[in-house]
Protein backbone atom coordinates (compact mmCIF):
# COMPACT_ATOMS: atom_id res chain seq x y z
CA UNK A 1 0.00 0.00 0.00
CA UNK A 2 1.25 3.43 -1.00
CA UNK A 3 2.90 5.19 1.87
CA UNK A 4 0.45 8.40 2.94
CA UNK A 5 2.11 10.68 5.45
CA UNK A 6 -0.01 12.42 7.97
CA UNK A 7 1.06 15.44 6.50
CA UNK A 8 -0.26 14.29 2.78
CA UNK A 9 -3.72 13.54 5.01
CA UNK A 10 -4.22 16.37 6.13
CA UNK A 11 -3.58 18.14 3.12
CA UNK A 12 -5.86 16.17 1.44
CA UNK A 13 -8.79 16.51 3.47
CA UNK A 14 -8.52 19.90 3.56
CA UNK A 15 -8.13 20.48 -0.11
CA UNK A 16 -11.03 18.19 -0.46
CA UNK A 17 -13.06 20.30 2.51
CA UNK A 18 -12.51 23.40 0.50
CA UNK A 19 -13.36 22.22 -2.51
CA UNK A 20 -17.05 20.72 -1.07
CA UNK A 21 -17.87 24.02 -0.51
CA UNK A 22 -18.03 25.10 -4.38
CA UNK A 23 -20.46 22.09 -4.45
CA UNK A 24 -23.23 22.49 -7.16
CA UNK A 25 -25.63 20.35 -5.47
CA UNK A 26 -29.46 22.55 -6.01
CA UNK A 27 -31.17 19.16 -6.61
CA UNK A 28 -30.33 16.17 -3.89
CA UNK A 29 -28.29 18.82 -1.46
CA UNK A 30 -25.66 16.13 -0.95
CA UNK A 31 -22.46 18.22 -0.78
CA UNK A 32 -19.12 16.08 -1.37
CA UNK A 33 -15.77 17.01 -2.34
CA UNK A 34 -12.56 14.86 -3.01
CA UNK A 35 -8.98 15.31 -3.44
CA UNK A 36 -6.45 12.93 -4.92
CA UNK A 37 -2.75 13.06 -4.21
CA UNK A 38 -0.96 12.02 -7.51
CA UNK A 39 2.57 10.52 -7.11
CA UNK A 40 3.81 13.48 -8.27
CA UNK A 41 2.92 15.05 -4.89
CA UNK A 42 0.19 16.92 -6.44
CA UNK A 43 -3.22 17.40 -4.67
CA UNK A 44 -6.53 17.76 -7.07
CA UNK A 45 -9.66 18.46 -5.33
CA UNK A 46 -13.06 18.01 -7.33
CA UNK A 47 -16.58 18.46 -6.06
CA UNK A 48 -20.14 16.86 -7.42
CA UNK A 49 -21.25 18.77 -10.01
CA UNK A 50 -25.44 18.13 -10.55
CA UNK A 51 -27.28 18.64 -13.95
CA UNK A 52 -31.18 18.79 -14.47
CA UNK A 53 -30.25 16.14 -16.80
CA UNK A 54 -29.44 13.66 -13.68
CA UNK A 55 -27.79 11.33 -16.00
CA UNK A 56 -25.16 13.90 -16.74
CA UNK A 57 -24.25 14.97 -13.15
CA UNK A 58 -20.53 14.12 -11.88
CA UNK A 59 -19.42 13.40 -8.70
CA UNK A 60 -16.62 14.27 -6.65
CA UNK A 61 -13.84 11.80 -6.59
CA UNK A 62 -14.33 11.46 -10.83
CA UNK A 63 -13.58 15.65 -10.98
CA UNK A 64 -11.08 15.54 -8.90
CA UNK A 65 -9.47 12.36 -10.90
CA UNK A 66 -10.39 14.07 -14.54
CA UNK A 67 -8.77 17.23 -13.44
CA UNK A 68 -5.45 14.98 -12.69
CA UNK A 69 -5.75 13.64 -15.93
CA UNK A 70 -6.46 16.32 -17.56
CA UNK A 71 -3.05 18.14 -15.91
CA UNK A 72 -1.40 14.84 -17.23
CA UNK A 73 -1.26 12.48 -13.91
CA UNK A 74 -1.43 9.16 -14.80
CA UNK A 75 -0.67 7.42 -11.38
CA UNK A 76 -2.32 8.20 -7.72
CA UNK A 77 -1.03 8.06 -4.13
CA UNK A 78 -4.56 8.61 -2.44
CA UNK A 79 -7.76 9.38 -2.50
CA UNK A 80 -10.28 11.55 0.45
CA UNK A 81 -13.31 11.84 0.29
CA UNK A 82 -15.62 14.28 2.70
CA UNK A 83 -19.31 14.44 2.90
CA UNK A 84 -21.26 17.13 5.56
CA UNK A 85 -23.66 14.22 6.92
CA UNK A 86 -24.58 15.35 10.12
CA UNK A 87 -27.22 12.97 11.64
CA UNK A 88 -27.02 10.99 8.60
CA UNK A 89 -25.40 8.11 10.73
CA UNK A 90 -23.38 6.11 8.49
CA UNK A 91 -20.57 7.56 6.64
CA UNK A 92 -21.66 7.36 2.32
CA UNK A 93 -18.86 5.75 -0.07
CA UNK A 94 -18.19 6.30 -3.57
CA UNK A 95 -20.73 5.37 -5.61
CA UNK A 96 -20.02 2.60 -8.38
CA UNK A 97 -19.32 4.67 -11.49
CA UNK A 98 -16.41 6.43 -9.12
CA UNK A 99 -15.00 2.92 -8.28
CA UNK A 100 -15.00 1.89 -11.95
CA UNK A 101 -13.10 4.86 -13.07
CA UNK A 102 -10.76 4.81 -9.94
CA UNK A 103 -10.36 1.12 -11.08
CA UNK A 104 -8.50 2.42 -14.02
CA UNK A 105 -6.32 5.00 -12.86
CA UNK A 106 -5.39 3.55 -9.23
CA UNK A 107 -3.86 0.52 -7.87
CA UNK A 108 -6.31 -2.12 -5.63
CA UNK A 109 -4.11 -1.31 -2.71
CA UNK A 110 -4.85 2.68 -3.06
CA UNK A 111 -5.96 4.08 0.26
CA UNK A 112 -9.50 5.94 0.00
CA UNK A 113 -10.36 7.84 3.26
CA UNK A 114 -13.60 9.39 4.01
CA UNK A 115 -14.65 11.53 6.56
CA UNK A 116 -17.61 13.78 7.86
CA UNK A 117 -17.05 17.30 8.07
CA UNK A 118 -20.57 18.70 9.14
CA UNK A 119 -18.99 19.86 12.13
CA UNK A 120 -15.92 21.74 10.00
CA UNK A 121 -12.83 19.02 10.65
CA UNK A 122 -12.87 15.53 9.44
CA UNK A 123 -14.26 13.27 11.95
CA UNK A 124 -15.79 9.35 11.99
CA UNK A 125 -12.53 8.71 9.37
CA UNK A 126 -12.71 5.37 7.09
CA UNK A 127 -9.82 4.20 5.86
CA UNK A 128 -10.07 1.20 3.16
CA UNK A 129 -8.35 0.21 0.13
CA UNK A 130 -9.90 0.48 -3.35
CA UNK A 131 -10.21 -3.44 -3.60
CA UNK A 132 -12.49 -2.83 -0.86
CA UNK A 133 -14.60 -0.95 -2.05
CA UNK A 134 -14.49 -2.90 -5.49
CA UNK A 135 -12.86 -6.19 -5.22
CA UNK A 136 -13.81 -7.47 -8.71
CA UNK A 137 -13.64 -4.58 -11.09
CA UNK A 138 -13.97 -4.44 -15.14
CA UNK A 139 -10.35 -3.85 -16.13
CA UNK A 140 -8.87 -2.78 -19.72
CA UNK A 141 -7.35 -6.37 -19.38
CA UNK A 142 -10.87 -8.19 -19.99
CA UNK A 143 -11.15 -6.17 -23.32
CA UNK A 144 -7.96 -7.84 -24.22
CA UNK A 145 -9.17 -11.19 -24.22
CA UNK A 146 -10.21 -12.73 -26.91
CA UNK A 147 -13.42 -13.95 -27.94
CA UNK A 148 -14.60 -17.99 -27.05
CA UNK A 149 -15.92 -19.57 -30.02
CA UNK A 150 -18.53 -22.09 -28.93
CA UNK A 151 -19.02 -25.28 -31.39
Amino acid sequence: MPNVKATELQELFAVATNTLKNSYSPYSKFKVGAAVLASSGKIYGGTNIENASFGLTNCAERTALFGAIAAGERKFKALAIVFSQKGLGKLSTPCGACRQVMAEFCSPDMPIYTADVSSGKPEKVVHKKLKDYYPYPFSPEALQKKPRRTK
